[in-house]
């Protein structure tokens, strides 16, 4: 199947996409903050979680679906199978070596899904995540 857009479009497009501050990170940042929780963003550790909470050595990942492969909502791509299969699965792979290298340096580790920060009933999921920080 064909692009909908042009490859000028397409890049453009691709070039929106953001690595760091995302809408999910915005969020979660927003709400560990007006709770008072002591958190870093984007740290440079080894296995580069999205954020830290140092105090109690909690990494977190925040997985987009698509490009996370999230077992919920990921749909394999129609067009450039090519390119987006490999490279989707080079992530997966990725996120598993992180998660061991974060264990293995005795951090507890929560991934979040996108889908659980962009529903509309984020105070469940918010409840969720200070659950496991509560742990």
């Amino acid at each position: 199947m064909a692009d909908v857009f042009s490859k000028e479009k397409r890049s453009w497009v691709m070039s929106r996409i953001r690595s760091k501050w995302t809408i999910q990170e915005k969020k979660i940042h927003n709400y560990l903050k007006s709770r008072k929780i002591r958190h870093k963003m984007h740290p440079k550790i080894a296995g580069s979680p999205d954020i830290i909470i140092p105090e109690r050595k909690i990494a977190i990942f925040l997985h987009g679906c698509f490009w996370h492969k999230c077992p919920k909502h990921y749909k394999e791509p129609k067009s450039n199978r090519k390119y987006w299969i490999p490279k989707i699965d080079k992530n997966v792979e990725r996120d598993k070596r992180n998660i061991r290298t974060l264990k293995k340096n005795e951090w507890k580790v929560v991934k979040i899904w996108e889908h659980d920060i962009i529903r509309k009933n984020n105070e469940n999921n918010f409840r969720r995540l200070l659950l496991c920080l509560e742990k």
